[in-house]
């Protein structure tokens, strides 16, 4: 006799909240390392911060893809076309957070770090969404 290994499949309702909480802490993650970037290219390196922010959120996205893959939505097929998909959702945050910043670093002289860091919970669960419903539909 072999005892089944396979993890029970959770019901449509456990799913979605259970996904929240690996993408969350996936994401969380993936904010750290961006902004970590964030801070060492725009202040350590001096670029704009646009560009700066194009380049972390790139480098956060690629992360959070691999580790979403894997744990949060166990698909491991269509990687490429999963991952442009992933990538235009990523996309979506860093134009909702560039025009955080033209509107409250460049009109209004907040910080750039601290307009970034608030930008973070509506790109969440804005992208948690998309990517929910698209990248790993």
């Amino acid at each position: 006799m072999t005892a089944d290994t396979t993890a029970p499949t959770p019901t449509t309702a456990e799913a979605p909240a259970r996904q929240l909480v690996r993408y969350t802490l996936i994401g969380g993650s993936g904010v750290l390392l961006d902004l970590l970037a964030f801070a060492l290219l725009h202040r350590g390196a001096g670029l704009d911060e646009q560009l700066a922010n194009a380049l972390s959120t790139t480098l956060g996205i690629t992360s959070n893809f691999a580790l979403n893959a894997r744990f949060t939505f166990a698909r491991r097929d269509r990687l490429a076309v999963r991952f442009l998909r992933f990538y235009a959702v990523g996309l979506t945050g860093i134009a909702l957070t560039n025009l955080l910043f033209l509107l409250f670093t460049d009109a209004l002289g907040t910080d750039a770090t601290t307009v970034k860091a608030g930008s973070l919970p509506p790109v969440l669960a804005l992208q948690f969404a998309l990517n929910r419903k698209w990248s790993f539909a």
